[in-house]
């Protein structure tokens, strides 16, 4: 990433009470590097290589300056220790990261990208580019700083209003300080106003990571098509810009067209192939477009990428060994006990590297509940499922299994409709559940994101609480009585209950006025409650009721 050289106030900066962290597992590069730090007048350098205490130190200490050395043949490198540090929020907005890497290569470029540092530097590099590189960033850190403390701390509204007092056109960061001023609107939930601010930022400049802001904007407004127009114009004068994609993908998403979802969490991952959340994210999607051999693809990457990095988790074990598990029933037997092998191979590895996750080994089980069934074992069928619920009973947040086991299934999960977007109340008592229009659409936000990411208990307790905040959420209301329809329609042994729920949440939208498209919804909910469930479409009904 070369940072432009533009036309911002040379201000001197002093080094001379500077602290710096030194990264490299190179004893000749960081020996190189130090003494280019002493030459600029940085005397607080502390220098050590990649190793277990490097995230403790980072957590632990306050450094105005992280130099990261990237690796490619450290087991550990550079870029992990990045991700690691911004997925655990060490990485405060007031430091200077900068990522130094000898691999120029596209797919370790964006994959840094990915965690956002200040600036990426190719090595070897001049004592002239470090001194530009740190004095560009520091200049910024310093125009900004009362903004990035207000933020360290969490107070956004607070480094909204700092944002806004320091609102100049002759401020030195005036183009940048409008950007971040976007980003908190956004954080805010203050949607238009940042699409009023975005638009003419955007407009005027085309500076992409405005304009990918302005998508964020637009999709907060739920202007879907917008958000799309605008996206697919980013990727095609950025081709590089994969953070377009990946909202572009959840924009297709949300308009109900999976398939195009796919194709682009597909171009994503093609492009910048070592990012494991994006992975997931395309074998989620491709399992519920039902192109199996894509998923394993994705989940067997994940598995690969994840030794080191800090999404390694039992995640991908799990989504590989039941999606091997869907295929037992079509295969000949040489091959159903090869895909035996490999599920044990891989619910093995869940057992010994995740031994603590009790949630992974309630899941290990209902899989190979699922597999003795499938091979007509029952009794072993019943045994796992009694060691699934046994352990799960111990646990202090136990799984929902009948969800587990809907998820299980491959099935599309539906795709639900968002409320209409209402303005943030400019006064608000903080105290508990009151009558909350602004946390009733966050609360159905919520829930819509835990249900598409398969936690489907807190969906129930998300879409409940935007009721209580706000009884008139009639989104939130239907939001639920689809939910219960949908599995009460693939869960035999709960569905009276289930319809039960289905038929209370109806009711309570009955009598009420709805606008077009929430009774367009009501009706045709009303019409599939009085179908016979076996004859409901077998996969999601969130397209459906579009």
């Amino acid at each position: 990433m070369t940072a432009l050289r533009n036309n911002t106030i040379d201000i001197e900066i002093d080094y001379t009470d500077k602290h710096v962290l030194l990264i490299d597992s190179s004893g000749n590069m960081r020996a190189t590097i130090y003494y280019m730090l002493r030459e600029l007048g940085i005397t607080n350098v502390k220098a050590i290589t990649i190793n277990d205490r490097v995230i403790p130190l980072i957590a632990q200490n306050d450094f105005d300056v992280i130099l990261l050395g990237h690796n490619a043949s450290d087991s550990v490198t550079g870029i992990q220790i990045l991700e690691e540090a911004r997925y655990r929020g060490y990485i405060k907005p007031s430091a200077a990261w900068v990522c130094m890497t000898s691999d120029s290569s596209q797919e370790v470029i964006l994959h840094a990208i990915d965690s956002h540092p200040d600036d990426l530097i190719s090595k070897p590099f001049s004592i002239e580019e470090l001194k530009y590189r740190l004095d560009h960033i520091m200049r910024r850190k310093l125009a900004l700083r009362p903004v990035d403390l207000a933020l360290e701390s969490g107070a956004f509204n607070q480094a909204l209003q700092i944002c806004e007092a320091l609102i100049d056109r002759q401020h030195p960061e005036y183009s940048h300080l409008q950007k971040v001023r976007g980003t908190l609107l956004l954080d805010l939930g203050e949607y238009e106003r940042a699409r009023e601010l975005l638009d003419g930022i955007y407009w005027e400049s085309r500076d992409k990571e405005a304009g990918l802001y302005l998508c964020r904007a637009y999709v907060g407004l739920d202007d879907l098509a917008a958000a799309e127009q605008l996206l697919q114009e980013l990727i095609m004068d950025n081709p590089l810009l994969i953070a377009a994609y990946d909202l572009l993908a959840e924009v297709h998403e949300k308009q109900g067209d999976l398939v195009q979802a796919r194709e682009t969490l597909k171009e994503a991952t093609t492009r910048a192939p070592l990012g494991i959340p994006r992975q997931m994210e395309l074998g989620r999607v491709a399992v519920q477009t039902q192109e199996m051999d894509l998923a394993k693809g994705a989940y067997r990457r994940s598995i690969s990428l994840g030794k080191h990095s800090c999404y390694h988790s039992a995640e991908p074990y799990l989504k590989l060994a039941n999606l091997r598990r869907m295929e037992v029933k079509s295969s000949d037997l040489i091959t159903r006990e090869q895909i035996e092998r490999e599920i044990d191979g891989l619910l093995v590895n869940v057992r010994k590297q995740f031994s603590t996750d009790r949630a992974a080994e309630v899941r290990a089980f209902l899989i190979r509940s699922q597999l003795a069934e499938d091979v007509g074992d029952s009794h072993a069928k019943e045994r796992f499922l009694r060691d699934a619920k046994l352990v799960n009973r111990e646990m202090e947040t136990p799984v929902d299994i009948d969800r587990e086991l809907l998820v299980m299934s491959g099935e599309a999960l539906p795709v639900l409709e968002k409320s209409q977007a209402v303005p943030v109340r400019k006064e608000a008592d903080s105290n508990a559940k009151q009558l909350s229009p602004d946390m009733s659409d966050k609360a159905n936000r919520l829930g819509i994101k835990h249900y598409l990411s398969g936690k489907f208990g807190l969906a129930i307790k998300s879409f409940g609480a935007a009721i209580d905040f706000d009884f008139n959420n009639q989104s939130a209301v239907l939001n639920l009585a689809q939910l219960f329809l949908e599995t009460a329609r693939d869960d035999k042994a709960r569905r009276e209950d289930r319809l039960k729920m289905v038929d209370r949440y109806l009711n309570l939208v009955e009598r009420v006025v709805l606008k077009p498209e929430l009774n367009n919804k009501k009706l045709l909910l009303k019409k599939y409650r009085a179908t016979p469930l076996d004859e409901l479409p077998p996969s999601s009904l969130g397209p459906l009721l579009k």
